[in-house]
């Protein structure tokens, strides 16, 4: 078993991070992301769109994205649990992972991708005026995410899960995007210190 890593790239990072969490160690496999080797045919050959992360199982079998990756080794490895643990749980990790990808780490991706000059080779055509509106997006929904952040340690009951993963990788990205966090979402700030604290950030 390998894992293709996309080093500081939010996507291999989430893996990482939630295998840190999890306590598991995978071989990884570099793939400098700068130098554009993963357009190259070492991953083509295992994953079509060219992108990471991917894992490759013994037997060769491929596991692309970010999530699915997570959730086989959450299946092989269920403890801690990091998307629930009863049926109710397991609903609201779904439900806040993707309201955090789609209305979050999205438009800071994009964000990024269409007015950050180095993305200006990855990202035909580049757009600025779309990266521009996205950092509007992704700031209103930190103001959404504010209210819901009042009265809690984690997005989901009492525990971390795979959502606070992608929640806390969104927040570091804002950087790079170029996007200043709001000076009016303090549980937001407070929560994202905290999450960032954990020593799987690091990862």
């Amino acid at each position: 078993m390998k894992l293709f890593d996309g080093g500081m790239a939010p996507n291999p990072r989430r893996v990482r991070i939630y295998l840190s969490e999890k306590g598991i160690e995978v071989p990884l496999e570099p793939v400098d992301m700068g130098a554009l080797e993963h357009t190259g045919e070492r991953v083509a050959q295992r994953n079509a769109l060219k992108r990471l992360p991917v894992l490759e199982l013994d037997d060769g079998t491929i596991l692309t994205e970010t999530i699915a990756i997570c959730r086989y080794f959450e299946e092989m490895n269920p403890e801690p649990p990091l998307f629930g643990t009863t049926a109710l749980e397991r609903a609201q990790v779904e439900m806040w992972q993707r309201q955090i990808e789609l209305h979050f780490f999205y438009p800071v991706a994009q964000a990024f991708r269409h007015t950050h000059p180095a993305m200006k080779d990855w990202e035909t055509p580049q757009i600025e005026e779309w990266g521009a509106a996205n950092r509007e997006k992704a700031m209103d929904y930190l103001r959404l995410l504010d209210e819901h952040l009042a009265d809690r340690e984690f997005l989901i009951t009492d525990r971390f899960t795979v959502a606070d993963i992608t929640a806390m990788v969104t927040a570091g990205f804002m950087k790079p995007a170029r996007i200043a966090m709001p000076e009016d979402v303090p549980n937001v700030v407070r929560y994202v210190e905290r999450m960032q604290a954990r020593p799987s950030y690091k990862a």
